[in-house]
C-alpha cells in the first residue's frame, strides 16, 4: 500500500460542551499520544460555554507545544451580542497565538495579520480564497459539504494557499442566535441551565418515523452521520489538500488519529481503517455523500482508483 504523501493531520477545536476537567484531559491525552500536528482550541459554538475550558486554556496549550503541536485559537462561529463582539476583539489584539477565524466579523479585525479560516467560513470559489490570502490567511479549511469537484476546482485557482479538509467528524451544518437545544427540553436560551452539556456529543433529532436525522448542540445544528474522508486521502492529497481536521467526537480520538495516519502512510487498508473507525465510533453511521456530490448522510464507495490500497468496503 502507498503513503499518502506530504499530508498532515490537524485537531479541530471541540464543538460540544464538556466541562472543564474533561476537555483538559481529552486535550493533556491528545497531546501525549496523538499524531496530530497542529490543534485548534477555544469555544467556537456558545460563548455562554467559555468559563467551563477557560481555567484550564494555559496548561492545555502549555502540554500541546511541549509535545511539539502547533496551536491556533478559535473564534465563536456567531456573534449577536455586544460582551461576544468584545470577547473576538479581545482574541484578536491579545493572543500570541493564530486565530482561525470562524466568522466574517473577524476578518476585518485580523486583516494583515497572519490567521487562518475555520469550516464555517463559506469558502466556494478560488477567487473567494485568494481574496483571504491577500488579507491574511494562510491556510483555508473548506466547508465539508463541498464536493471533490469544487475542492479540486478551489486548489487549483489559489496554488499559494495551503488547504484544509474535514475530513472526520459530525458535520457542522447552521447555527442560530436560538437554541433549539435548550427548547427542545422545555428551556429557553437566556437560562438554558447548560442543559447541552447533558449531551456531550449531541442530542439526537428523529424523522416522525423515528429515524436519526440531526443532532442538535447548544445553538448549532450538525449532521447525525460522522463523516469520513479516510478512503478519499490519496485522492485529495493529489488534488493540493495538504491537511486533514479531525472534528473531535466523544469518543477515543486517539484511536481515530493514528487509524487515519496509518492509511495516509500505506500501513493500513482503507477498509481496514473504515472497519477500525466503526469500532472506535459505535452507533454513530459513516457518511461521505457531500464528497461526491450526493446527499450528505449517504456512504458511497469510492472509485478502486481512490481508494488507499484497500478491499471494497460496505456500510452495515
Amino acid at each position: 500500500m502507498p503513503a499518502t504523501p506530504h499530508l498532515s493531520l490537524s485537531l479541530g477545536p471541540v464543538l460540544y460542551l464538556w466541562d472543564g476537567p474533561k476537555w483538559r484531559d481529552f486535550y493533556f491525552r491528545i497531546a501525549d499520544e496523538a499524531p496530530v500536528d497542529h490543534v485548534t482550541l477555544g469555544e467556537a459554538v456558545c460563548s455562554k460555554r467559555l468559563h467551563f475550558i477557560e481555567p484550564h486554556v494555559a496548561e492545555v496549550i502549555e502540554r500541546l507545544e511541549a509535545a511539539g503541536k502547533k496551536v491556533s485559537l478559535a473564534s465563536l462561529a456567531l456573534v449577536t451580542l455586544e460582551r461576544e463582539s468584545q470577547l473576538v476583539r479581545g482574541l484578536v489584539r491579545d493572543s500570541i497565538h493564530p486565530i482561525e477565524a470562524n466568522d466574517l466579523s473577524a476578518l476585518g479585525l485580523l486583516a494583515g495579520k497572519p490567521h487562518s479560516i475555520g469550516p464555517l467560513i463559506n469558502v466556494y470559489n478560488g477567487a473567494t480564497a485568494r481574496l483571504l490570502a491577500s488579507r491574511g490567511a494562510t491556510s483555508i479549511c473548506l466547508p465539508p459539504e463541498l464536493p471533490m469537484a469544487s475542492v479540486s476546482e478551489i486548489v487549483r485557482d489559489a496554488p499559494d494557499v495551503a488547504f484544509e479538509i474535514f475530513g472526520f467528524g459530525r458535520v457542522p451544518l447552521a447555527i442560530s442566535a436560538r437554541c433549539a437545544h435548550a427548547r427542545s427540553k422545555g428551556l429557553v436560551k437566556d437560562n438554558c441551565q447548560f442543559i447541552c452539556g447533558d449531551d456531550s456529543d449531541g442530542l439526537i433529532v428523529e424523522t416522525l418515523d423515528r429515524q436519526p436525522f440531526l443532532v442538535l448542540n447548544g445553538v448549532q445544528t450538525m449532521s447525525h452521520t460522522c463523516q469520513s474522508l479516510l478512503q478519499e486521502l490519496a485522492d485529495l492529497t493529489a488534488a493540493g489538500i495538504s491537511r486533514i481536521r479531525l472534528s473531535p467526537q466523544d469518543c477515543d480520538m486517539v484511536t481515530v488519529a493514528r487509524i487515519y495516519e496509518s492509511v495516509a502512510a500505506g500501513l493500513m487498508s482503507a477498509a481496514e481503517g473504515l472497519a477500525r473507525l466503526v469500532a472506535a465510533y459505535p452507533g454513530v453511521p459513516l457518511s461521505n455523500g457531500f464528497h461526491y456530490g450526493q446527499t450528505g448522510a449517504s456512504w458511497i464507495e469510492a472509485p478502486a482508483g481512490a481508494r488507499n490500497g484497500g478491499e471494497r468496503w460496505q456500510m452495515r
